[in-house]
């Protein structure tokens, strides 16, 4: 198994720089595994949603079961990452401060890593803390 950075993540999916592109989809389609690891797709979502590239929420959840069906790509806890997808597909839209927010795919894989954290440790979570509005409308969120 090798594993990725967040460069070549994005290389491969966005192929806005043909040499390294290429060089990402050798990789990625080799013959060995690709690990990519929670904050590689953390910081991808948050390039691809920043203001150069401004993927929408749809966009992301396709960008995210592309990357599920790509056979050499192998999650950290793929478990984690789907229920983060669905907590993030699923998030309401509230406002804060007039504007429109809702819960991203990272404060939805953090609700889920702490809660497969408590069931792995035997030392169950009982709630996540957090002080983002959108983010309390994921299940097991409070405010402190």
């Amino acid at each position: 198994m090798i594993a990725i950075d967040t460069n070549v993540l994005l290389r491969y999916l966005l192929e806005d720089d043909l040499k390294q592109a290429n060089k990402a989809k050798a990789l990625i389609n080799g013959k060995q595994k690709v690990l990519v690891v929670d904050a590689v797709l953390v910081e991808t979502v948050w390039v691809l949603t920043g203001n150069r590239y401004q993927l929408n929420k749809e966009q992301i959840i396709d960008t995210i079961m592309i990357l599920f069906a790509e056979y050499n790509i192998v999650f950290e806890d793929p478990q984690v990452v789907w229920c983060a997808l669905k907590d993030y597909r699923l998030a309401d839209s509230i406002r804060v401060k007039g504007k429109k927010k809702q819960a991203d795919f990272a404060d939805a894989l953090i609700v889920n890593k702490a809660i497969k954290y408590g069931k792995i440790t035997g030392n169950k979570v009982d709630v996540i803390y957090t002080f983002d509005k959108a983010a309390l409308l994921i299940d097991g969120t409070k405010e402190p």
